[in-house]
């Protein structure tokens, strides 16, 4: 028995059904992005358009998924958890099989935006709905299952996107999410309770100018980081300027949503409470880790090895069985060692094991690459369950979809931003002679910010118990941390 966030009503729910409906359906989220990754070549020759058109095939995904984030707390209060879950994978579903039916770059990059809304919403709402019905002492364990898809996604899409291009059209990239969504639709229709709040609680009113100002801000940064892929670097006018004025709206955000309080788009004065604030910071550069090394590893082995789509897709599988296999481990860990020292030593594990790829060379074996690829992949397993649970540890139920958002939104900036720091360093140091010289110093920057994630995973709390500043229990007049004049 667990409380309904929005109207106090009490509800069953099966933790272990929730979990079968959300990771049935978020694998085809998670999956979609390394598919498309690997078949972005065959696209291009498909639709007769050139690489810089098709790259919005991903760019406006990725757009489009970080601008609907912001809402999901929203629109979760307003609807409910199982409805909006419903309607994101009955999007995602939808459009993705538009995607199959695509018949210009246009439509395709059309369809892609879609996807990325629905996307959008099921990432934070994942978290949120699992959250909000356990108890805090199951916290860890059900983040390691409900994550379970971003440790199987690096492993089920490469090479299911290697298996569709050699022998399969490139329609499938996307069909084969259609599938897998119905099934997933099916199960949270029948496995995840009905939550929608009571007409006597009355309907909260979207926020339109917190809105407005967070998805230009989003957009805005994350058009601009993606620009800095090109010759130039940071130093494009077309970097800078569409960054610098996110930057200044997301800015303008936070003042406004300091304003409104509780009713904001997203209450931002979450990271008033340590446990938000920290764990927001330590994700970001988690993000910038996990995004730039994503990033560069196919690259290497495509690149500098020689190596196609499917086979740099199976050399990769050691990473994602790493990544799976802490999963099964990281709550006994916590457990014992608490979140501090379980995330800062999975991140120095990480640093360590892609020390090799910053040394290798052409003929760097393949055995010790995969031991090491193995290593790291469950070093990063262990570091984000403990991070990402320790967002929610000292707040309410009903102000965990706020905390999703944030922890969401700051992992997809600092992802953006890792990867366009590594793409630079990439492309500002290789050379037709060396171009090994170009994956060096981008390795040797992901690994500098995995130490930089370690010193921010320090300030972590030592256990995963409640702090006294805030628990369920606890009116709101006495937590200060979330109250404030302008509410």
């Amino acid at each position: 028995m667990v409380v309904n966030p929005h109207d106090g009503a009490a509800t069953t729910q099966s933790t272990g059904r929730l979990l079968v409906a959300l990771v049935v359906g978020g694998i085809t989220a998670i999956m979609d992005t390394t598919i498309v990754a690997i078949g972005m070549h065959t696209l291009t020759e498909a639709l007769h358009a050139p690489v810089s058109t098709l790259q919005w095939v991903s760019t406006g995904y990725l757009l489009a998924l970080a601008v609907a984030i912001p809402f999901v707390s929203w629109a979760q209060t307003r609807f409910g958890g199982k409805r909006l879950w419903l309607f994101a994978l009955g999007l995602f579903t939808v459009s993705s099989a538009l995607c199959a039916l695509s018949w210009s770059a246009a439509s395709l990059i059309a369809f892609r935006v879609l996807q990325g809304f629905g996307g959008g919403i099921m990432f934070p709402l994942m978290q949120t709905l699992v959250m909000q019905h356990v108890d805090r002492r199951g916290m860890t364990r059900a983040m390691a299952n409900v994550s379970l898809p971003i440790a199987l996604g690096p492993i089920i899409g490469p090479v299911l996107g290697g298996v569709v291009l050699n022998w399969l059209s490139w329609h499938w990239l996307f069909l084969i999410n259609v599938p897998i969504g119905v099934v997933g639709w099916v199960l949270a229709m029948a496995f995840i309770t009905d939550d929608r709040p009571r007409p006597a609680a009355g309907h909260p009113r979207l926020d339109l100018v917190g809105a407005v100002l967070l998805s230009l801000a989003l957009a805005g940064m994350l058009y601009g980081l993606s620009n800095a892929y090109d010759v130039g670097g940071f130093h494009r006018a077309d970097v800078l300027v569409p960054a610098l004025v996110g930057l200044a709206l997301l800015a303008g955000f936070v003042a406004w949503a300091r304003r409104r309080g509780s009713r904001a788009l997203i209450d931002v004065r979450l990271l008033a409470v340590r446990s938000v604030r920290v764990s927001s910071v330590t994700l970001t550069l988690v993000g910038a880790t996990l995004f730039s090394a994503n990033f560069l590893l196919p690259l290497y082995f495509q690149s500098l090895r020689g190596y196609d789509a499917l086979n740099a897709a199976l050399l990769l599988i050691p990473q994602g069985i790493g990544s799976l296999l802490s999963r099964f481990i990281v709550s006994s860990l916590v457990a014992r060692f608490g979140p501090r020292l379980t995330a800062v030593a999975g991140l120095l594990i990480s640093a360590a094991a892609t020390v090799p790829f910053a040394l290798a060379g052409t003929d760097t074996g393949l055995w010790l690459l995969g031991t090491v690829l193995f290593v790291r992949g469950f070093g990063m397993g262990v570091v984000l369950i403990p991070i990402m649970t320790g967002a929610y540890v000292d707040i309410a139920r009903e102000h965990m979809p706020h905390a999703s958002a944030i922890t969401r939104i700051v992992q997809q900036l600092g992802g953006a931003f890792g990867t366009a720091l590594v793409a630079v360093a990439l492309t500002s140091r290789a050379s037709t002679a060396r171009p090994r010289d170009g994956f060096d110093a981008a390795f040797w920057w992901t690994i500098a910010m995995t130490l930089a994630a370690a010193v921010a995973a320090l300030f972590l709390a030592p256990d995963e118990r409640p702090t006294a500043e805030r628990t369920d229990a606890t009116p709101a007049s006495r937590q200060p941390a979330i109250v404030a004049a302008g509410d």
